[in-house]
C-alpha cells in the first residue's frame, strides 16, 4: 500500500553539488555529485599495467581544484586498483522541485510528470525551522533537519504557501513520534457536530457570491489582507442566515470549518489561536481574520507615502499566485516560473521562481481570450494536462500547465474575470 499523499506542489529546493575535476570520466564526476558526504569523495580507478602513468595524471588533475588526502591501493589478480580520497569545493543552487508530502517522508521530482523522485527526506526524528532566516534575500524558506544532522531548505512562493507546508509538515512529524496515522482534525467526534450539518454545503452557500460571505481587504499592522474577512463577519452570517441558533453554536460551527481546512487563519491574531490550546480554534473577534482557500488571497506590506510609485502595471491589487509550468515562445521548452495575478489594470506577471526580484515578463490581459487546451495544433489529444492557453488583445498565445484539474480551472475563472476589470 502506497503512502498517503498529504501535499504537493511547486518548491523552489536548494541543491548542492560538489566541484568535478579536470579530465576526469563522466563516471567519476558522477560518484562526486551522488556521494552521501559531499565534502569527502571516493574514486576508484583501474590502472592496469601503466600504473604510474595513470597515478600522475589523476594526481595531477586532483591537484588543480582538491586535496589529495589518501591513497588506497588494491589488486585483484593482474589489475591493479586506485583509490582517491578527495576533498572538493561546494556548490549549491535553487532549483524549482514538485514537492509531495507523504505520512513518513518528503520526495521531491524534477517534474511533476516524473515516475522516479530526484530524493527522498525521512521524517521520523526530524526537525523542522521556520522561518528560516540563513537567507537574507530569500522569503519564506524553511528548513527541515534530519537525523543524521542534513539540512534540506525550501522556497514558497508566498507566506500562507509556506505555512500551510509547514503546518503539514510538522504534524507528520508528530503523527510519527507517536505512532499515529495522519488525519485532519475529527470535528464531529471533538466537538460534537451534530450529523445534520453538512460542511460541504454550507462552505458553498458561505462562498455565494451574492448570499455569501463578502470578502474584503483588511488592514492591520501596517499589513494589507486581500480576499479575507473577519470571525466576528462569519458568526453574524451563520446567525442571520439560520444556519446555527446562537452565537455560541455559531462558534462551533466555524471552529469545524476552520479544523476541515474550508477556513484558513490570516493573521497573527487567528494563527495563534490554531496553533494554541485553546477550547476552539475560531474567534468570534472583528481583529480574526480568515479566508477561503481558494479565494487568492494574499497579505501584503501597506506602502508609504514616501515609498517610489510603482509602475502602471503593478499598481493592481494581486488575487491569485502560485506556481505554474510555461512553455517558450521560441525553444518550446517548458519552465517553472511564478505567476503573479494582478486585477485594475489587468496584469499576469511570471518570474524566476528561484527568488530574482523582477519579473521574466508580463502579459496584459485587457480584453483577452482564456481557455482549456485538451488537443494540440494537429487536432491530437495533448500529451500534456491540465493546459491552458491566453490569447491577448495583440493576439500573442502563451501556453500554460497547472498541476491538476481544479488548479486549473481556478486560474481560468480568475483570469477571466481580471481580464473584465479595470484598464
Amino acid at each position: 500500500m502506497e503512502p498517503k499523499r498529504i501535499r504537493e506542489g511547486y518548491l523552489v529546493k536548494k541543491m548542492e553539488f560538489c566541484s568535478s575535476c579536470p579530465g576526469w570520466s563522466a563516471m567519476a564526476q558522477s560518484r562526486l555529485t551522488a556521494t552521501s558526504a559531499p565534502e569527502t569523495v571516493l574514486l576508484t580507478c583501474l590502472c592496469g599495467r601503466h600504473f604510474s602513468n595513470v597515478c600522475y595524471v589523476l594526481a595531477t588533475a586532483v591537484n588543480a581544484v582538491c586535496i589529495l588526502s589518501h591513497l588506497i591501493f588494491t589488486t585483484m589478480g593482474s589489475r591493479y586498483f586506485v583509490t582517491f580520497i578527495l576533498q572538493g569545493s561546494m556548490f549549491n543552487t535553487w532549483k524549482p522541485m514538485w514537492v509531495v508530502l507523504l505520512e513518513d517522508g518528503i520526495e521531491f521530482y524534477k517534474k511533476k510528470s516524473d515516475n522516479s523522485p530526484k530524493g527522498m527526506i525521512p521524517l521520523k526524528g526530524s526537525t523542522l525551522t521556520s522561518p528560516c532566516q540563513d537567507f537574507g534575500k530569500r522569503m519564506f524558506v524553511f528548513k527541515i533537519t534530519t537525523t543524521k544532522q542534513q539540512d534540506h531548505f525550501f522556497q514558497a512562493a508566498f507566506l500562507e504557501e509556506r505555512d500551510a507546508w509547514v503546518r503539514d509538515i510538522k504534524k507528520a512529524i508528530k503523527c510519527i513520534e507517536g505512532g499515529q496515522k495522519f488525519a485532519r482534525k475529527s470535528t464531529r467526534r471533538s466537538i460534537r457536530l451534530p450529523e445534520t450539518i453538512d460542511l460541504g454545503a454550507l462552505y458553498l452557500s458561505m462562498k455565494d457570491t451574492e448570499k455569501g460571505i463578502k470578502e474584503l481587504n483588511l488592514e492591520k499592522d501596517k499589513k494589507i489582507f486581500n480576499h479575507c474577512f473577519t470571525g466576528s463577519c462569519v458568526i453574524d452570517w451563520l446567525v442571520s442566515n439560520q444556519s446555527v441558533r446562537n452565537r455560541q453554536e455559531g462558534l462551533m460551527i466555524a471552529s469545524s470549518l476552520l479544523n476541515e481546512g474550508y477556513l484558513q487563519p490570516a493573521g497573527d491574531m487567528s494563527k495563534s489561536a490554531v496553533d494554541g490550546t485553546a477550547e476552539n480554534p475560531f474567534l468570534d473577534n472583528p481583529d480574526a481574520f480568515y479566508y477561503f482557500p481558494d479565494s487568492g488571497f494574499f497579505c501584503e506590506e501597506n506602502s508609504s507615502d514616501d515609498d517610489v510609485i510603482l509602475k502602471e502595471e503593478f499598481r493592481g491589487v494581486i488575487i491569485k499566485q502560485g506556481c505554474l509550468l510555461k512553455q517558450g515562445h521560441r525553444r518550446k521548452n517548458w519552465k517553472v516560473r511564478k505567476f503573479i495575478l494582478r486585477e485594475d489594470p489587468a496584469y499576469l506577471h511570471y518570474y524566476d521562481p528561484a527568488g530574482a526580484e523582477d519579473p521574466l515578463g508580463a502579459i496584459h490581459l485587457r480584453g483577452c481570450v482564456v481557455t482549456s487546451v485538451e488537443s494540440n495544433s494537429n487536432g491530437r489529444k495533448s500529451e500534456e494536462e491540465n493546459l491552458f492557453e491566453i490569447i491577448t488583445a495583440d493576439e500573442v498565445h502563451y501556453f500554460l500547465q497547472a498541476a491538476s484539474p481544479k488548479e486549473r480551472t481556478e486560474w481560468i475563472k480568475a483570469i477571466q474575470v481580471a481580464s473584465r476589470t479595470g484598464k
